[in-house]
């Protein structure tokens, strides 16, 4: 399109160029737009090479050309509108911003360049007009057809990746299911029969069969397009026989940190109840998803535990519980609240701020409970 637009400049200046107030610096205007030309061909014809201080100096480049012009012209052939040395070559500006930072970064850089046309002509005439539909126009248009070319790539990307993970993924299960399932299903079988302290064993093996079984059923969620990631589906990975996870009906998104930090405290929590809890207990987990946070409770049946064991585990070193939990929800912004007593159980309540970035459009939030 330069090259184009360059032949087209050398023909009127081929024409005009004996009319000019001076000639000379018209000619040096035309070899500096060829070697720029030259130039910006082959630093664009890379993705790495389109870089955002490239492309401002393109647009500083060609306006000062541009403005150069004012120079080489007499005021007739102003007054005449006849074009100026770099004529049409002026929209490569426009459109190496309009591909770069799309319709937004085309639409401001088409208005600078009618504006610098109307303050050297001095006039506004229906040629004025054009060419100030043509610049504001093609820099939309262009940024336009960018921005949704970048979001198209980005969806397929996005595709391809989720296709590529669910190929493993079924590739995994399939290799899990033809060895370590069939082995805890005959170990939970053969224990049952046995009875005793095989049963304990088969019960054990049963739960990790469950677990194994849910964890290769449930596909890790994909980011969506704001780049969040639905926390009730992550969470809901977490479920075996002895853990009930309860979510909202609809995607809790949050950002990708934010999701990863409260499902690694989540499985911490599990971890600390399947540790001291006692072998029978069971965990109920409940996601809320409210207006300006959402709220994670964790509740055992369990032993419970003694007042004072958290404080002395912390005087002496083993922060798991202090950090884990208390530290990664404090840096969410949130508090985590612990009830506890002997013979009572266990339950954690995590509250965290809904960043502003994830916040949904609708003006209520849903309380969880709703399993899916």
């Amino acid at each position: 399109m330069r090259v184009v637009m360059l032949c087209y400049a050398l023909i009127w200046f081929t024409i005009l160029v004996d009319d000019y107030a001076y000639p000379l610096l018209g000619t040096a205007v035309l070899v500096v737009m060829a070697l720029w030309t030259a130039f910006t061909i082959h630093r664009y014809r890379h993705r790495s090479g389109r870089t955002n201080r490239l492309v401002l100096a393109d647009q500083v480049v060609v306006t000062a050309l541009f403005a150069i012009c004012a120079l080489v012209m007499t005021d007739d052939q102003l007054k005449a509108g006849l074009p100026t040395v770099v004529t049409i070559w002026q929209g490569s500006m426009v459109t190496s911003a309009a591909v770069q930072w799309g319709m937004l970064g085309g639409g401001i850089c088409g208005v600078v360049a009618a504006v610098g046309n109307l303050l050297m002509r001095g006039l506004i005439d229906s040629n004025m007009a054009m060419d100030t539909v043509l610049h504001v126009g093609t820099g939309l248009l262009l940024g336009l057809a960018s921005d949704t070319a970048v979001r198209s790539t980005e969806r397929l990307s996005k595709a391809l990746r989720a296709e590529a993970a669910t190929a493993e993924r079924e590739r995994l299960a399939r290799s899990i299911h033809d060895s370590v399932l069939q082995v805890l299903a005959r170990v939970r079988k053969r224990g049952a029969e046995m009875g005793g302290e095989a049963a304990d064993l088969a019960r054990l093996a049963g739960e990790q069969e469950v677990t194994l079984r849910a964890l290769i059923a449930s596909s890790p969620p994909e980011p969506d397009e704001d780049g969040g990631q639905d926390l009730a589906a992550r969470l809901q990975a977490l479920s075996t026989a002895r853990v009930q996870i309860s979510v909202p009906a609809t995607p809790v998104p949050l950002p990708v940190a934010t999701a990863s930090d409260l499902f690694s405290t989540v499985r911490e929590a599990l971890e600390n109840a399947d540790r001291h809890a006692g072998d029978e207990a069971r965990v109920w987990v409940l996601l809320e998803d409210l207006t300006e946070e959402v709220v994670i409770s964790i509740r055992d049946d369990g032993e419970g535990i003694p007042e004072g064991r958290l404080a002395v585990a912390e005087s002496q070193g083993r922060m798991g519980v202090a950090q884990s939990i208390r530290g990664r929800v404090e840096g969410l912004g949130g508090t985590a609240t612990l009830e506890t007593a002997p013979g009572e159980g266990t339950e954690w309540e995590l509250r965290v701020p809904r960043p502003e970035s994830s916040d949904r459009q609708h003006g209520s939030g849903h309380r969880g409970g709703v399993s899916r």
